[in-house]
């Protein structure tokens, strides 16, 4: 039977009223071993070639479609490319890597860190979710023969902890809504802060911008960006019809950004169901997407991923929850790859405007973090080793 739904308490002044993940954690993923990345609004990773920048990214991806409640083999095709290099199995033969997050909203911080087993078989084998150092919900893998861990999550009634077992391919704390029935104090409060996490890591757009898929014409879709922004044409269509405003915005941004004059970006749909695009340079003429530079295109398209939202990008967010109660997060690889120094400072510039208002964080990786010197409200991480 369906819960009637609980009252909203209100937020304390300094807990942010959108749920989002201001930290993430990778105590042992590729690369990485006991790292703590603080996440802000705008944050920049930045550090040499293989440092691990794309792979934070990754983990943070695959924490967001966790949060979904996608399967492991759905978020990890190649789990034992996750498994640090030196890590050794156990008597058993069991090796893998441990990711986790902070997300921060209503509810206070709440953290969830998660064990995966990528060998011999991938499975959930621990998962924690806590708050203000009060354990919500801890699973464990007893009986390597059966495919469930035991879950034990926190009542405060009559019994204090409620146990039962969970499927070990999905994460638990998506799962705990279908399983909690919110009718105890405690089990309201492990209920807000499973509900606050999967809020927090589900509105997320990992892109990446690939310009060899931006030059021709596109057959005309859902008009939703997908992460390569190969369909930029058919998205440029549509925003460009349904909201002047932005796509004024649009414009300006790629006037700041491209060489030569900019009067406008159009979008055509020619006679065989295909979507063109071009920057109208005035009195008449035209330049196709495709006559434009490499570092023209991701700037486009990066600055159209900042310009819109969830319902113009490829993403999954938490539809019971309002739009108002959600941020975006980009999760942006590359982030100034190919882009000369004034497209880095008009793109940061967007990225901390943006950013300002609440809906949307950024995490994107660079290779020089001094592009962020003078961006208001930009975090740096260095992910530099010895």
């Amino acid at each position: 039977m369906t819960q009637p739904a609980l009252p909203t308490p209100p937020v304390p002044p300094d807990r942010p009223d959108r749920p989002c993940v201001t930290e993430l954690r990778l105590a042992a993923f590729t690369t990485h071993r006991r790292a703590t990345l603080p996440l802000g609004p705008l944050t920049l990773l930045t550090g040499r070639s293989g440092c691990g920048k794309t792979s934070a990214l990754r983990a943070y991806e695959a924490l967001t479609r966790l949060g979904g409640g996608a399967e492991l083999e759905a978020v990890f095709p190649d789990p034992v490319a996750c498994v640090p290099e030196r890590a050794r199995p156990d008597a058993q033969g069991r090796r893998g890597f441990r990711i986790g997050c902070t997300a921060d909203g209503p509810a206070g911080p709440v953290r969830l860190d998660v064990a995966v087993q990528a060998e011999p078989e991938l499975r959930v084998v621990g998962e924690r979710l806590t708050a203000d150092g009060l354990v919500l919900l801890e699973t464990a893998l007893r009986d390597p023969g059966k495919r469930a861990v035991q879950a034990a999550w926190h009542t405060a009634g009559p019994t204090p902890v409620t146990r039962g077992p969970l499927p070990d391919d999905r994460l638990g704390t998506a799962l705990l809504p279908l399983r909690v029935a919110g009718t105890t104090p405690g089990q309201r409060r492990v209920l807000a802060a499973a509900e606050q996490m999967v809020v927090a890591l589900r509105s997320a757009f990992a892109c990446d911008p690939r310009p060899a898929l931006m030059r021709g014409a596109v057959q005309a879709g859902s008009g939703r960006l997908l992460g390569g922004c190969g369909n930029l044409a058919d998205v440029l269509w549509r925003t460009r019809a349904e909201c002047g405003r932005r796509h004024a915005q649009f414009v300006a941004a790629a006037r700041a950004g491209c060489t030569g004059p900019v009067s406008d970006v159009l979008a055509r749909l020619n006679g065989d169901g295909t979507v063109a695009a071009a920057v109208d340079r005035g009195h008449g003429l035209h330049t196709d997407l495709g006559r434009l530079g490499h570092g023209e295109l991701r700037y486009l398209a990066l600055a159209l991923v900042l310009l819109t939202g969830p319902g113009v990008l490829e993403v999954d967010p938490a539809g019971e929850v309002p739009a108002a109660l959600q941020t975006l997060t980009i999760l942006a690889d590359g982030f100034d790859r190919g882009l000369d120094p004034r497209q880095q400072r008009q793109l940061l510039g967007l990225a901390a405007r943006m950013c300002e208002r609440g809906h949307i964080r950024l995490v994107g990786a660079v290779s020089d973090g001094s592009c962020a010197v003078g961006t208001e409200g930009a975090t740096v991480v260095h992910l530099d080793r010895d």
